[in-house]
């Protein structure tokens, strides 16, 4: 079993704000956390991140044990259990993931909805719609799984695939598009055109290779991470359909058992841990990009006209999700507030510096 130890001898000088809370008679409390990736990818980072502030803030009376990949548990549903029954504290899942239990989380899924980096992470930070979701799947859970936060984990979901370059939805028509298992973004390639076709990460090489599949929607970084144009990836649309959040949860008893000084602490570093994760994506797409294109690859930015035609297409799916989805129409409701509150505050803030 692998073990990442983060924590260093001059943590303390990384950490700006500490509590002023003495901790010298704080029971000693270790966090099991995992993410089934590697130290690659944006979770990682939000993890390391997370390590060293909780263990700093605390002088050492939290410390917190990194699984990174499949040690603990080996997918979204098996994970979830574990949090549920306490043999894991902390993980990290994206809305598809976490569809099975707690199906509303699909909302992130749902496509053309959030414009760009800024209004998302307005969403998440300074909008109730964080909060809504914990409390739903705390009542969902029996008080057993709490959302701590949402970041982001690849940036946005583009199409991409083995065969064309895809301008309008139109060009989508016919082709088998991999997804994970989730209804929600089937019910898209379906509405697009094209054929959902569920494919577990790790064999999506070979089917993309073999043409099981002809393309996916995932992020840039998670593209290039895996390799896929070596497995014939070489068209890519930048419609960015979809912010891939990354939903990270804790076994509630295992918080609600701390005292409020360390709850503090362990909030606290999931705030820092979703900022970064926030920046991470956004600097690892670079290079990503470049690589893409140095490749051969064909990177295409549709117009206004056809991002709008995207959208259109993609209509029938709101609909699907408020009928289908228990809790999916008040959920629906409730990004679209948060989606218009966090538009406004950004504007106004916008507004300001522009003075």
């Amino acid at each position: 079993m692998k073990l990442i130890n983060i924590f260093k001898a001059g943590a303390l000088a990384a950490i700006t704000a500490l509590p002023s809370v003495a901790f010298a008679d704080a029971h000693a409390i270790n966090i099991r956390a995992t993410a089934n990736s590697n130290e690659n990818d944006e979770d990682y980072d939000g993890l390391v991140v997370f390590k060293n502030y909780v263990e700093a803030a605390s002088n050492g009376a939290i410390t917190v044990e990194l699984f990174i990949g499949t040690q603990l548990c080996s997918n979204g549903a098996e994970c979830l259990q574990g949090v549920a029954d306490g043999s894991i504290d902390v993980f990290v899942t994206t809305s598809g993931g976490a569809a099975g239990i707690f199906p509303y989380v699909q909302i992130f899924d749902l496509p053309y909805l959030m414009s760009d980096d800024r209004i998302a992470e307005e969403v998440l930070t300074n909008t109730a719609l964080t909060s809504q979701l914990r409390a739903k799947a705390l009542e969902d859970s029996g008080d057993a799984i709490r959302i701590m936060t949402v970041g982001n984990t690849g940036g946005w979901r583009n199409f991409a695939n083995t065969q064309r370059r895809v301008e309008m939805p139109t060009d989508l028509e016919g082709m088998k598009i991999r997804t994970v298992v989730a209804d929600l973004p089937q019910e898209l390639v379906r509405a697009l055109g094209a054929s959902p076709t569920p494919i577990p990460w790790p064999e999506l090489f070979t089917s993309l290779q073999t043409g099981v599949v002809e393309g996916s929607k995932n992020g840039i970084t998670d593209i290039m991470g895996m390799k896929f144009p070596d497995a014939g990836l070489q068209y890519m649309t930048l419609d960015g359909h979809a912010y891939m959040a990354a939903i990270w949860v804790m076994n509630n008893e295992k918080f609600q058992a701390m005292d409020d000084d360390m709850k503090r602490v362990v909030v606290d570093g999931f705030a820092a841990l979703q900022q970064a994760t926030f920046a991470s994506p956004k600097r690892k797409s670079i290079q990503a990009y470049e690589d893409f294109v140095a490749g051969g690859g064909d990177l295409y930015v549709p117009s206004p006209e056809q991002k709008q035609a995207f959208q259109d297409a993609a209509a029938p799916v709101y609909d699907w999700f408020a009928g289908n989805v228990d809790g999916g129409e008040e959920m629906l409701a409730n990004f679209r507030t948060a989606i218009a509150e966090a538009e406004e505050n950004v504007g106004a803030r916008r507004a300001r510096d522009l003075e």
